[in-house]
Protein backbone atom coordinates (compact mmCIF):
# COMPACT_ATOMS: atom_id res chain seq x y z
CA UNK A 1 0.00 0.00 0.00
CA UNK A 2 1.40 3.40 -0.55
CA UNK A 3 1.19 6.17 1.85
CA UNK A 4 -1.53 9.13 0.98
CA UNK A 5 0.25 12.21 -0.01
CA UNK A 6 -0.51 14.71 2.98
CA UNK A 7 -0.54 17.68 0.26
CA UNK A 8 -2.27 16.42 -3.09
CA UNK A 9 -3.05 18.96 -5.04
CA UNK A 10 -6.20 20.50 -5.49
CA UNK A 11 -7.91 20.75 -8.94
CA UNK A 12 -7.21 24.20 -10.66
CA UNK A 13 -4.77 25.47 -8.16
CA UNK A 14 -1.60 26.39 -9.21
CA UNK A 15 -3.44 27.91 -12.27
CA UNK A 16 -5.74 30.10 -10.19
CA UNK A 17 -2.57 31.15 -7.79
CA UNK A 18 -1.03 32.54 -11.47
CA UNK A 19 -3.77 35.01 -11.45
CA UNK A 20 -4.73 35.71 -7.71
CA UNK A 21 -7.61 33.38 -7.24
CA UNK A 22 -7.54 31.33 -3.84
CA UNK A 23 -8.09 28.29 -3.58
CA UNK A 24 -9.91 27.45 0.01
CA UNK A 25 -7.31 25.18 2.48
CA UNK A 26 -8.29 21.90 3.63
CA UNK A 27 -8.81 22.06 7.74
CA UNK A 28 -7.20 19.25 9.48
CA UNK A 29 -10.18 19.03 11.64
CA UNK A 30 -12.09 17.96 8.37
CA UNK A 31 -9.86 14.29 7.73
CA UNK A 32 -11.23 11.04 8.72
CA UNK A 33 -9.18 9.65 11.15
CA UNK A 34 -10.12 6.30 10.28
CA UNK A 35 -8.74 3.55 7.99
CA UNK A 36 -9.54 -0.25 6.57
CA UNK A 37 -7.34 -3.02 8.76
CA UNK A 38 -4.40 -3.45 6.52
CA UNK A 39 -4.06 0.52 7.01
CA UNK A 40 -5.33 1.90 3.34
CA UNK A 41 -7.71 4.60 2.93
CA UNK A 42 -10.00 3.26 -0.43
CA UNK A 43 -10.58 0.61 -1.80
CA UNK A 44 -12.54 0.39 -5.46
CA UNK A 45 -15.95 -1.46 -6.38
CA UNK A 46 -17.62 -1.62 -9.67
CA UNK A 47 -21.27 -2.52 -9.22
CA UNK A 48 -24.46 -3.72 -11.19
CA UNK A 49 -22.24 -6.80 -12.61
CA UNK A 50 -25.09 -8.90 -13.31
CA UNK A 51 -24.13 -12.25 -14.18
CA UNK A 52 -21.01 -14.42 -15.17
CA UNK A 53 -20.81 -12.80 -18.63
CA UNK A 54 -20.59 -9.36 -17.07
CA UNK A 55 -18.15 -10.13 -14.82
CA UNK A 56 -16.23 -11.94 -17.36
CA UNK A 57 -15.82 -8.10 -18.93
CA UNK A 58 -15.04 -6.22 -16.23
CA UNK A 59 -12.46 -8.67 -15.47
CA UNK A 60 -11.02 -8.45 -19.13
CA UNK A 61 -11.35 -4.84 -19.26
CA UNK A 62 -9.38 -4.07 -15.41
CA UNK A 63 -6.49 -5.90 -16.95
CA UNK A 64 -6.60 -4.11 -20.24
CA UNK A 65 -6.90 -0.72 -18.53
CA UNK A 66 -4.93 -1.72 -15.15
CA UNK A 67 -7.78 -0.65 -12.98
CA UNK A 68 -7.58 -2.66 -9.57
CA UNK A 69 -10.59 -3.66 -8.21
CA UNK A 70 -11.33 -5.00 -4.83
CA UNK A 71 -15.05 -6.20 -5.26
CA UNK A 72 -17.51 -6.11 -7.58
CA UNK A 73 -21.75 -5.77 -6.78
CA UNK A 74 -25.21 -7.12 -8.21
CA UNK A 75 -28.33 -5.77 -7.95
CA UNK A 76 -30.82 -8.15 -9.28
CA UNK A 77 -30.17 -10.80 -6.22
CA UNK A 78 -29.65 -13.93 -5.83
CA UNK A 79 -32.34 -15.49 -6.86
CA UNK A 80 -32.12 -14.34 -10.30
CA UNK A 81 -28.96 -16.25 -10.97
CA UNK A 82 -28.64 -20.49 -10.90
CA UNK A 83 -26.55 -22.74 -8.76
CA UNK A 84 -24.16 -22.77 -11.94
CA UNK A 85 -23.83 -19.03 -12.35
CA UNK A 86 -23.25 -18.42 -8.69
CA UNK A 87 -20.21 -20.82 -8.74
CA UNK A 88 -18.78 -19.54 -11.98
CA UNK A 89 -18.29 -16.00 -10.51
CA UNK A 90 -17.36 -16.99 -7.06
CA UNK A 91 -14.32 -19.25 -8.59
CA UNK A 92 -13.68 -16.36 -11.17
CA UNK A 93 -13.31 -13.88 -8.11
CA UNK A 94 -11.40 -16.03 -6.14
CA UNK A 95 -8.74 -16.60 -9.15
CA UNK A 96 -7.87 -12.57 -9.11
CA UNK A 97 -8.41 -12.07 -5.41
CA UNK A 98 -11.76 -9.61 -5.78
CA UNK A 99 -14.52 -9.41 -3.72
CA UNK A 100 -18.20 -10.73 -5.26
CA UNK A 101 -21.08 -9.16 -3.45
CA UNK A 102 -24.72 -10.18 -4.05
CA UNK A 103 -28.08 -8.51 -3.80
CA UNK A 104 -30.20 -10.19 -1.36
CA UNK A 105 -33.71 -10.93 -3.48
CA UNK A 106 -37.12 -10.12 -2.54
CA UNK A 107 -37.91 -6.30 -2.02
CA UNK A 108 -40.66 -3.85 -2.38
CA UNK A 109 -40.16 -2.24 -5.34
CA UNK A 110 -41.10 -5.51 -6.68
CA UNK A 111 -43.56 -6.79 -4.75
CA UNK A 112 -47.83 -6.51 -5.28
CA UNK A 113 -47.67 -3.73 -3.06
CA UNK A 114 -48.78 -0.68 -5.38
CA UNK A 115 -47.37 1.63 -2.53
CA UNK A 116 -43.92 1.46 -4.18
CA UNK A 117 -45.25 2.87 -7.54
CA UNK A 118 -46.48 6.40 -6.07
CA UNK A 119 -44.89 9.24 -5.79
CA UNK A 120 -44.00 8.78 -2.61
CA UNK A 121 -42.44 5.15 -2.73
CA UNK A 122 -43.74 3.49 0.08
CA UNK A 123 -41.65 1.40 2.06
CA UNK A 124 -39.46 1.50 -1.14
CA UNK A 125 -37.16 -1.63 -1.45
CA UNK A 126 -37.66 -2.86 2.25
CA UNK A 127 -38.85 -6.70 2.98
CA UNK A 128 -42.68 -6.24 2.61
CA UNK A 129 -44.06 -9.13 5.07
CA UNK A 130 -42.34 -12.61 6.59
CA UNK A 131 -42.15 -14.60 3.31
CA UNK A 132 -40.36 -11.38 1.98
CA UNK A 133 -37.57 -11.17 5.14
CA UNK A 134 -37.30 -15.52 4.50
CA UNK A 135 -36.78 -14.79 1.08
CA UNK A 136 -33.93 -12.62 1.94
CA UNK A 137 -32.84 -15.93 4.54
CA UNK A 138 -33.19 -18.03 2.22
CA UNK A 139 -30.88 -15.96 -0.14
CA UNK A 140 -28.25 -15.72 2.40
CA UNK A 141 -28.18 -19.03 3.46
CA UNK A 142 -28.07 -20.38 -0.22
CA UNK A 143 -25.39 -17.86 -1.43
CA UNK A 144 -22.82 -18.67 1.59
CA UNK A 145 -23.45 -21.94 0.83
CA UNK A 146 -21.86 -21.61 -2.39
CA UNK A 147 -18.45 -19.52 -1.49
CA UNK A 148 -20.69 -16.20 -1.38
CA UNK A 149 -19.12 -14.01 1.54
CA UNK A 150 -20.59 -10.73 0.85
CA UNK A 151 -24.27 -9.53 0.86
CA UNK A 152 -26.64 -6.34 0.19
CA UNK A 153 -29.34 -5.80 1.74
CA UNK A 154 -31.80 -3.13 1.74
CA UNK A 155 -33.49 -3.41 4.90
CA UNK A 156 -32.79 -2.45 8.34
CA UNK A 157 -34.81 -5.59 9.60
CA UNK A 158 -32.78 -8.65 7.19
CA UNK A 159 -29.55 -6.79 8.18
CA UNK A 160 -30.24 -7.78 11.47
CA UNK A 161 -31.15 -11.16 11.00
CA UNK A 162 -28.96 -12.10 8.85
CA UNK A 163 -26.20 -10.23 11.84
CA UNK A 164 -28.24 -12.65 14.46
CA UNK A 165 -27.31 -15.93 12.02
CA UNK A 166 -23.72 -14.96 11.06
CA UNK A 167 -23.22 -14.97 15.35
CA UNK A 168 -25.00 -18.22 15.84
CA UNK A 169 -22.86 -19.37 13.17
CA UNK A 170 -25.93 -20.23 10.37
CA UNK A 171 -23.65 -18.28 8.26
CA UNK A 172 -20.32 -17.83 8.11
CA UNK A 173 -18.50 -15.72 10.54
CA UNK A 174 -16.24 -14.53 7.73
CA UNK A 175 -19.61 -13.04 5.82
CA UNK A 176 -20.01 -9.12 5.47
CA UNK A 177 -23.02 -7.54 5.34
CA UNK A 178 -23.37 -4.31 2.74
CA UNK A 179 -26.28 -1.79 2.71
CA UNK A 180 -27.83 -0.73 -0.16
CA UNK A 181 -27.80 2.85 -1.74
CA UNK A 182 -31.38 2.13 -1.89
CA UNK A 183 -31.66 3.17 1.70
CA UNK A 184 -28.45 4.57 2.71
CA UNK A 185 -27.95 6.47 5.52
CA UNK A 186 -28.42 10.37 5.39
CA UNK A 187 -26.96 11.71 8.70
CA UNK A 188 -24.38 10.27 11.56
CA UNK A 189 -27.02 8.67 14.18
CA UNK A 190 -28.48 6.82 11.57
CA UNK A 191 -25.27 5.36 10.08
CA UNK A 192 -24.26 4.50 13.72
CA UNK A 193 -27.72 2.41 14.11
CA UNK A 194 -26.71 0.51 10.66
CA UNK A 195 -23.58 -0.46 11.76
CA UNK A 196 -24.42 -1.66 15.25
CA UNK A 197 -27.70 -3.43 13.50
CA UNK A 198 -24.41 -5.53 11.49
CA UNK A 199 -23.58 -3.59 8.69
CA UNK A 200 -20.15 -3.85 7.76
CA UNK A 201 -20.05 -1.35 4.62
CA UNK A 202 -22.80 1.15 4.11
CA UNK A 203 -23.75 3.12 0.74
CA UNK A 204 -24.35 6.44 1.56
CA UNK A 205 -26.23 8.64 -0.75
CA UNK A 206 -24.47 10.10 -3.36
CA UNK A 207 -25.76 13.48 -2.76
CA UNK A 208 -24.47 13.73 0.64
CA UNK A 209 -22.20 17.13 1.46
CA UNK A 210 -18.43 16.47 2.14
CA UNK A 211 -19.50 18.02 5.44
CA UNK A 212 -21.64 15.44 6.04
CA UNK A 213 -19.10 12.63 5.54
CA UNK A 214 -16.96 14.40 8.19
CA UNK A 215 -19.83 13.95 10.32
CA UNK A 216 -20.36 10.70 10.04
CA UNK A 217 -17.03 9.59 10.68
CA UNK A 218 -16.85 11.57 13.86
CA UNK A 219 -19.49 8.78 15.55
CA UNK A 220 -18.11 5.55 13.03
CA UNK A 221 -15.50 3.66 11.23
CA UNK A 222 -17.56 1.52 9.53
CA UNK A 223 -16.86 1.34 5.76
CA UNK A 224 -18.23 3.94 3.59
CA UNK A 225 -19.61 3.35 0.09
CA UNK A 226 -19.75 6.02 -2.39
CA UNK A 227 -20.78 6.22 -6.03
CA UNK A 228 -18.73 8.53 -7.69
CA UNK A 229 -20.73 8.75 -10.68
CA UNK A 230 -24.43 7.98 -9.39
CA UNK A 231 -27.26 5.97 -11.77
CA UNK A 232 -29.88 8.30 -12.76
CA UNK A 233 -32.33 6.87 -10.09
CA UNK A 234 -29.31 7.53 -7.44
CA UNK A 235 -29.47 11.35 -8.89
CA UNK A 236 -26.94 11.18 -11.52
CA UNK A 237 -24.53 13.00 -9.43
CA UNK A 238 -20.58 12.94 -11.34
CA UNK A 239 -17.95 13.74 -8.43
CA UNK A 240 -14.93 13.23 -10.27
CA UNK A 241 -12.96 16.52 -9.21
CA UNK A 242 -13.91 15.58 -5.22
CA UNK A 243 -12.89 12.01 -5.14
CA UNK A 244 -9.80 13.01 -3.11
CA UNK A 245 -11.62 14.99 -0.95
CA UNK A 246 -14.06 12.45 -0.57
CA UNK A 247 -11.60 9.83 0.47
CA UNK A 248 -9.75 12.59 3.02
CA UNK A 249 -12.82 12.78 4.93
CA UNK A 250 -14.65 9.26 4.20
CA UNK A 251 -12.11 6.92 5.05
CA UNK A 252 -12.37 3.92 4.98
CA UNK A 253 -14.15 4.63 1.26
CA UNK A 254 -15.27 2.36 -1.41
CA UNK A 255 -15.21 4.36 -4.46
CA UNK A 256 -18.23 2.99 -6.57
CA UNK A 257 -17.80 3.69 -10.54
CA UNK A 258 -21.88 3.94 -11.78
CA UNK A 259 -23.54 5.63 -14.61
CA UNK A 260 -25.65 8.54 -15.02
CA UNK A 261 -27.31 8.47 -18.58
CA UNK A 262 -28.21 4.81 -18.86
CA UNK A 263 -31.26 2.64 -18.73
CA UNK A 264 -31.65 0.57 -15.23
CA UNK A 265 -31.01 -3.23 -15.54
CA UNK A 266 -32.73 -4.88 -12.10
CA UNK A 267 -33.68 -7.48 -12.32
CA UNK A 268 -31.49 -8.25 -15.33
CA UNK A 269 -32.09 -10.68 -17.85
CA UNK A 270 -31.11 -12.06 -21.31
CA UNK A 271 -32.72 -9.54 -23.34
CA UNK A 272 -30.50 -6.81 -21.84
CA UNK A 273 -27.72 -8.08 -22.50
CA UNK A 274 -26.01 -6.24 -24.75
CA UNK A 275 -26.57 -2.96 -22.73
CA UNK A 276 -25.64 -4.83 -19.22
CA UNK A 277 -22.04 -5.65 -21.32
CA UNK A 278 -21.58 -2.15 -22.34
CA UNK A 279 -22.34 -0.69 -19.68
CA UNK A 280 -20.14 -3.13 -17.24
CA UNK A 281 -17.12 -2.08 -19.53
CA UNK A 282 -17.91 1.71 -19.13
CA UNK A 283 -17.77 1.65 -15.51
CA UNK A 284 -14.52 -0.02 -15.58
CA UNK A 285 -13.56 2.84 -18.18
CA UNK A 286 -15.23 5.48 -15.37
CA UNK A 287 -13.20 3.94 -12.77
CA UNK A 288 -9.86 4.38 -15.40
CA UNK A 289 -10.30 7.85 -15.38
CA UNK A 290 -11.26 8.28 -11.48
CA UNK A 291 -7.90 6.45 -10.81
CA UNK A 292 -5.86 8.81 -13.12
CA UNK A 293 -7.43 12.18 -12.30
CA UNK A 294 -6.36 11.00 -8.54
CA UNK A 295 -2.57 10.29 -9.82
CA UNK A 296 -2.14 13.65 -11.50
CA UNK A 297 -3.19 15.28 -8.35
CA UNK A 298 -0.64 12.68 -6.48
CA UNK A 299 -3.81 11.63 -4.09
CA UNK A 300 -4.01 8.67 -5.38
CA UNK A 301 -1.72 6.96 -2.37
CA UNK A 302 -3.64 4.90 0.62
CA UNK A 303 -5.62 2.49 -1.65
CA UNK A 304 -5.71 -1.10 0.25
CA UNK A 305 -3.99 -4.20 -1.02
CA UNK A 306 -5.80 -5.60 -4.04
CA UNK A 307 -7.52 -8.52 -2.18
CA UNK A 308 -8.27 -6.80 1.28
CA UNK A 309 -12.41 -7.29 2.47
CA UNK A 310 -12.81 -7.59 5.72
CA UNK A 311 -14.10 -4.07 7.49
CA UNK A 312 -11.95 -4.56 11.34
CA UNK A 313 -13.72 -4.27 14.36
CA UNK A 314 -17.13 -2.55 14.44
CA UNK A 315 -19.30 -2.04 17.13
CA UNK A 316 -22.44 -3.81 17.53
CA UNK A 317 -26.09 -4.22 19.51
CA UNK A 318 -26.30 -7.17 21.73
CA UNK A 319 -27.72 -10.29 20.08
CA UNK A 320 -29.73 -12.91 21.91
CA UNK A 321 -27.36 -15.05 20.66
CA UNK A 322 -24.30 -13.58 22.79
CA UNK A 323 -22.50 -10.79 20.47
Amino acid sequence: MTAPSTHPRRPGAEALARIDHPSPAASPEDASPHRFPDGGAWRTEIPSVEGPEALAVVLEESTRLGLPVHRVSQGSGVWMLTDDEITEMVQACAERSVELCLFTGPRGTWDIGAATRTDSGGAGPRARGHDALAGCVEDAVRATGLGVRCLLVADEGVLWTLHRLRTAGVLPADTTFKVSALIGPVNPASYAVFERLGADSLNIPSDLALTHLTEIRRVSRAPMDLYVEAPDDLGGHVRMYEVAELVRRGAPLYLKFGLSRAAGIYPYGAQLREHALATARERVRRGRLVLDLLARHGADGGMSPLGSRLPGTLRRFPTPEGN
